[in-house]
């Protein structure tokens, strides 16, 4: 049994006795509850008691239903169907490492009962899943974000993953960090990088040893084609990848199976005409670096059109693809 406590403090331990052990299927009687305070907490109370600090609970607002089974929490922050989709969440994200994936994933179930738990099997599964090296991820995280809030330059180390597949730095950067930007499911520092003058979204589970800079960040609203900021929706759907070239309007063919895909990506802001049958004009306002890759990527169904120099770099493109694979 534990120490003794005050019985002042019952009226908590009932609380969190309600949010360890109950629910719907598990109400819990007073006398139960009383068993978990002494167990639990070496509190003794009366079962009278235990029933005056119910009501207390319910008169503050605490949601508590009374069944002739006993009584249980009717309401909490998460469901436990929106506490498995936080925890998919978490599994399914390769910026966080297994470490802080598991760690996160204790947390969320600590916000439902001790029977949430028992069905949550894959919070022991974490290193099986494909997951970043980079055990600094949420302290570089802060400290960008304190470098946002001051605006501050940061510099750090960039790296990329080598045939040892493991991490190298690549280079060194110094720039004027703005915002993060989640995109295909990965974490984006956009920045604009000093040295060489130009925008500059890297990779954030890439950066390693991270440091303030105590020099002004440089005001984004001075950057060519930013005097309004950043417009986060032109990087969402007119930015397949990460670059940051100037967008145009580019027109291609497509066939019809594969207009799923182009709204997915694109979005719905886009313009799409029936052309012969089974295949469609599809006009967008994206990235001509990202769409040579996006095209390449679903090239037995897409044909660019316009412009002219991008569909001859596809076609440049395809050419040694052919040839490669002619051999």
């Amino acid at each position: 049994m534990a120490d003794l406590e005050p019985k002042k403090l019952a009226l908590l331990r009932i609380m969190q006795i309600l949010l360890d052990y109950s629910d719907a299927d598990h109400p819990l009687k007073q006398e139960t509850i009383a068993y978990h305070l002494e167990k639990d907490y070496g509190t003794m109370l009366e079962r009278k008691a235990v029933s005056r600090n119910l009501s207390l609970l319910k008169e503050s607002g605490l949601e508590i239903e009374q069944t002739p089974n006993g009584s249980y929490l009717a309401t909490r922050t998460f469901e436990d169907s929106e506490l498995r989709l936080l925890i998919d969440s978490v599994l399914a994200s390769k910026h966080i490492s297994p470490k802080h994936s598991k760690e996160l994933i204790e947390k969320l179930c600590s916000m439902s009962n001790k029977y949430f738990r028992r069905h949550v099997k894959n919070i022991y599964s974490v290193n099986d899943w494909d997951k970043t090296e980079n055990p600094a991820l949420f302290l570089n995280i802060e400290i960008i974000d304190e470098a946002i809030d001051t605006g501050k330059q940061i510099e750090f180390d960039y790296n990329k993953y080598g045939e040892d597949k493991k991490l190298h730095r690549t280079s060194h950067q110094f720039v004027s960090p703005y915002q993060f930007i989640l995109h295909n499911q990965k974490y984006y520092l956009f920045s604009y990088n000093e040295k060489f003058g130009q925008i500059f979204c890297c990779r954030v589970d890439r950066i390693t040893n991270v440091q303030i800079v105590e020099k002004p960040a440089t005001d984004i609203h001075t950057i060519p084609g930013y005097k309004n900021g950043i417009d986060y929706n032109r990087f969402a759907t007119a930015m397949p990848y990460m670059y940051t070239d100037e967008p145009k309007q580019i027109e291609m063919r497509v066939t019809e199976n594969i207009l799923d895909q182009v709204v997915d990506w694109f979005g719905k802001d886009i313009t799409i005409t029936r052309a012969d049958e089974g295949q469609y004009l599809v006009r967008v306002f994206a990235s001509p670096n990202a769409m040579e890759l996006w095209a390449m990527q679903y090239s037995a169904y897409v044909e660019v059109l316009s412009p002219q120099d991008l569909r001859s770099r596809i076609a440049h493109t395809a050419k040694l693809t052919n040839e490669k694979y002619s051999r």
